[in-house]
């Protein structure tokens, strides 16, 4: 069984990247699962915080959550054209201290996907998170991107993916980068 963790990079209720989390979990490939993690109980990063308190009991599970993952999902939404605050925050708590990198991220094969409702879907925000995840060492999947535009059209109001063709786009990618991680995963152990 290949085990994914997916992070959502949006704290809004009602939000096109955490209902595109969903939907993933839901597409899945036959012997693989998504588990969908939340980021909202993180506090902002303070090194003086880490200092004085430590890693917050919820960043400490996420981080567990993704060192025994086969794989990360990051479904990001686009601020400013770039990457939202709250993302960020998470993953630079997930880093801490910066001796646990290696084991969170260190060859952690990691997918990147997200939704706007722009209309030119969230090809910045994911190209702004290459830098981030390469410094952190984990494994780029560059077999496919999904950058669901106009992101009004394509959900539904309950959040369901009502068009077709981005759940298609969903499953092909999901399927490649299952297969990526199994292979990665087997050539680790």
């Amino acid at each position: 069984m290949i085990r994914i963790v997916g992070i959502s990079g949006s704290l809004r209720q009602g939000s096109y990247n955490t209902a595109l989390l969903r939907a993933a979990a839901a597409s899945m490939p036959a012997d693989s699962r998504l588990e969908a993690a939340s980021i909202q109980a993180f506090p902002l990063y303070n090194g003086d915080d880490e200092a004085a308190h430590g890693i917050p009991a919820e960043v400490a599970a996420l981080k567990d959550a993704i060192a025994a993952a086969d794989g990360l999902l990051l479904v990001t939404p686009e601020y400013n054209n770039s990457i939202p605050g709250v993302a960020k925050n998470a993953i630079d708590w997930l880093s801490r201290p910066s001796s646990d990198i290696s084991r969170v991220f260190g060859g952690k094969p990691v997918a990147i996907i997200g939704a706007s409702p722009g209309r030119f879907g969230t090809i910045l925000s994911q190209n702004a998170w290459l830098p981030v995840m390469r410094t952190l060492g984990a494994e780029l999947w560059n077999g496919g991107r999904l950058m669901v535009s106009s992101a009004a059209g394509v959900f539904d109001a309950e959040g369901n993916v009502a068009d077709e063709r981005t759940l298609q786009s969903l499953r092909k990618l999901l399927e490649g980068f299952v297969a990526y991680a199994r292979d990665r995963a087997g050539s680790n152990g």
